[in-house]
């Protein structure tokens, strides 16, 4: 299996499902739709949320700022928000409006980073745009524009509020990857979740490898395991034999690969031939 780098992990359907799971009470009342395009050329909007009942409140923190269209901009850990893309999904908003005949007093303009943007803040108030005003945690609103636009610093919203957002991340401690994780085995396997799971076990190899290190349950393992694809390629060389025959399942031969102190990169890498070693 060809190794992982940061650049190729795939953060914006990870982050496309976290704002699900942030937003899953109001679940049936948003249309979330993916990569919306603008138009023939390839301009597309990471994502749109659009109310179905456009009067409807939404109290979570970051969403306040709802109305009935929300266009949503995603910037990766390893990428930041400029000046110029600033400008860029200021003209999606308004080509939205122009192109669905909507006032732009029904959109909202939400960006959203790891990193807090001190030079974006900067040009937006010196330039005129609204000044910033801090409204919670790591979410700032720009006032005074005619789109209601807000910033959101995704390392600094609460964690007991925006679990699956502050997993977007690379530098997370073995606590909150072990949170995560609880979280994700606690949803089950019908909740659509395999990006979220991929960008955070790639993009925190060495936290994961913590976790499963101090903890004998291996159900969230497995779950993982399930999400990654590599259950199924265990099962296709025969390698998942049950505990009646006296052997250890796919799942527990991953656990033991990794407490001898392998990595998760190598337990990657090794795939379907892991067993081979431990035999």
């Amino acid at each position: 299996m060809a190794e992982t780098t940061p650049s190729s992990i795939p953060w914006h359907p990870a982050f496309v499902q976290a704002l699900k799971l942030e937003l899953e009470p109001y679940r049936d009342t948003l249309e979330f739709i993916s990569e919306y395009r603008l138009s023939s050329e390839p301009l597309e909007i990471d994502l749109v949320i659009v109310k179905k009942e456009a009067d409807m409140a939404i109290e979570k923190n970051i969403a306040r700022i709802f109305r009935r269209v929300n266009i949503l901009e995603y910037k990766s850990p390893d990428d930041y928000f400029s000046v110029y893309d600033f400008y860029k999904v200021l003209s999606y908003a308004f080509l939205y409006a122009a192109l669905n005949k909507t006032p732009v007093e029904e959109l909202s303009l939400s960006i959203i980073e790891t990193r807090h943007p001190r030079e974006l803040f900067k040009y937006v108030e010196a330039g005129g745009y609204g000044r910033i005003e801090e409204s919670g945690s790591g979410i700032y609103r720009v006032r005074g524009y005619p789109i209601a636009i807000q910033v959101i610093e995704s390392r600094k919203l609460p964690i007991e509020e925006n679990l699956w957002l502050r997993g977007l991340a690379k530098d997370l401690n073995a606590a909150m990857a072990g949170s995560i994780l609880e979280e994700i085995r606690k949803k089950g396997r019908g909740v659509e979740m395999g990006a979220y799971v991929y960008a955070l076990v790639t993009g925190n190899l060495k936290s994961i490898q913590e976790v499963i290190a101090m903890s004998d349950e291996i159900g969230v393992f497995e779950q993982w395991v399930e999400e990654m694809g590599w259950a199924a390629k265990w099962r296709a060389e025969g390698r998942a034999e049950g505990k009646a025959e006296g052997k250890r399942t796919a799942w527990e031969e991953a656990i033991a690969f990794l407490k001898q102190g392998h990595t998760v990169e190598e337990l990657e890498q090794m795939g379907p031939s892991l067993t081979k070693i431990n035999s």
